[in-house]
């Protein structure tokens, strides 16, 4: 069996991997129990040079990385070009932070907590971020005295392979962090094997329920992701020009496939017309094509069974009463293109609106009022991200407040960053990755006390 590599924007097969063997997945088991037991009594600052090393490694393969992303998942080349700087950044954060998030905390004179690292992380993770993704796991992960496992996306062989080269070359000890080649169907084995101790999964809500099942019958810890339905409300306060870029920006971006990508706009009575206009103008705007021309803006989507599972939905999207404003049908082009599409008045009690688009599709509702707007907002079994766009203080304290979310942003859009814990609540999953919550994902917060006040 071989994991295979197939270039979005052809349909062409690119690359060929072979999957490991069960005796060469042993041998990574045991490199990394065995990486384990030294990497983890190493002295913080030298985890942080090393994280400093990685993070110069990220910046100067900039433009590697973007083409590699393109060629395997499809993101426009300067969308990649960030994201290999974004990875760079996550580095310094943690090489400067890191350390003082872990120190010892007194609680009184006689005890302290510390926080040790649990072990092997089993990082799951997906193909729409192929680096950003891994990074924001694997590095705090690393800086905690953990080593790290990566099973990477079926179709994102190669990213994953680059990515284990470039943190052996940044100095991290073999065994640190491993690649492995391994299907799907792969995962349960490795959950279950003794020498994993915790799971970090990105994916689908069913991919979810599976993984916290299997690692929950080895009493296992588990960091979930599991994807969103976020909403993005603009009231008449706001500034509606910043406010529709905000949208069309968040909605499209590496094609529409982002967990927190403003999937659902809720526009206010009072704008609708005039937001919907532009944000039709905007959509048919877009420069949709190959992911290596430097021109294009929103490039195809990363595998043939997401567009024809974007195609069914719009089609039954229109089949429950939605109006198709713009877009709505696949391309004529090699690949597995999809065009910018905005469809509005989908009743709220369909099916298909309870679902996930993983695409360039929005969908738009008119709200009466903020309250009406907040309770379509949170209307969804996700509760991941969610953003608003006011100038008024009332009602921005309100959505704060209202809105069932992991994070809410205040006229900006989403977007996972070092500093801030990054998770959401109902399907959306459970845990946090990144800011401190994300270091400490995957550490035993260890109390200690003494008989005797501690000696100062």
């Amino acid at each position: 069996m071989r994991l295979v590599t197939i270039n979005p924007a052809t349909g062409q097969t690119v690359r060929t991997y072979p999957e490991l063997t069960a005796s060469e997945i042993n041998t990574k088991l045991e490199a990394a129990r065995s990486a384990f037991s030294k990497h983890r009594l190493s002295p913080l600052p030298e985890r942080a040079e090393k994280l400093n090393r990685l993070a110069a490694l990220f910046d100067a393969a900039q433009d590697e990385l973007s083409r590699l992303a393109a060629l395997e998942m499809g993101k426009p080349l300067a969308q990649g070009r960030a994201e290999a700087a974004k990875c760079a950044d996550a580095c310094c954060y943690y090489a400067e932070h890191g350390a003082t998030m872990l120190r010892d905390e007194r609680i009184d004179e006689r005890s302290f907590v510390r926080h040790d690292p649990l072990g092997v992380v089993l990082a799951l993770m997906p193909w729409n971020f192929p680096f950003w993704q891994v990074v924001r796991c694997a590095v705090p992960a690393l800086m905690a005295g953990n080593v790290v496992l990566l099973k990477h996306a079926d179709n994102t062989p190669q990213c994953g392979a680059r990515l284990e080269d470039i943190f052996l070359h940044a100095g991290f000890a073999p065994g640190c962090f491993q690649y492995l080649a391994v299907p799907v169907t792969g995962v349960k084995a490795l959950i279950d094997d003794s020498r994993v101790d915790a799971v970090s999964l990105t994916g689908s809500v069913e991919a979810g329920r599976q993984v916290a099942a299997a690692a929950g019958a080895r009493i296992k810890p588990v960091v979930l992701e599991l994807g969103g339905s976020d909403p993005c409300i603009i009231l008449p306060s706001a500034n509606l020009k910043e406010a529709v870029a905000a949208a069309v920006q968040s909605r499209t971006q590496n094609a529409g496939q982002s967990c927190i990508a403003a999937k659902r706009i809720i526009v206010h009575n009072a704008v609708y017309d005039q937001v919907t206009g532009a944000l039709v103008a905007a959509f048919q705007a877009l420069q949709v094509g190959d992911p290596l021309a430097p021109e294009t803006e929103v490039g195809p989507i990363a595998q043939a069974r997401g567009l024809e599972a974007l195609e069914r939905q719009v089609h039954d999207a229109l089949q429950a009463g939605a109006t198709l404003l713009t877009g709505g049908r696949r391309l004529d082009l090699p690949g597995f293109f999809f065009p910018p599409t905005l469809l509005a008045g989908l009743p709220p009690e369909a099916a298909v609106a309870r679902e996930e688009f993983f695409g360039p599709v929005a969908l738009l509702f008119r709200a009466r009022d903020l309250g009406h707007a907040l309770a379509i907002a949170n209307d969804t079994s996700f509760g991941l991200a969610a953003s608003i766009w006011t100038r008024d203080d009332a009602e921005q304290q309100r959505a704060i407040a209202e809105l069932e979310a992991g994070q809410v942003f205040i006229n900006a859009v989403v977007a996972s960053s070092s500093e801030l814990p990054f998770g959401g609540v109902k399907q959306s999953g459970y845990g946090r990755e990144l800011g401190v919550a994300g270091l400490r994902a995957f550490v035993n917060a260890k109390s200690v006390r003494f008989g005797k006040p501690v000696a100062s």
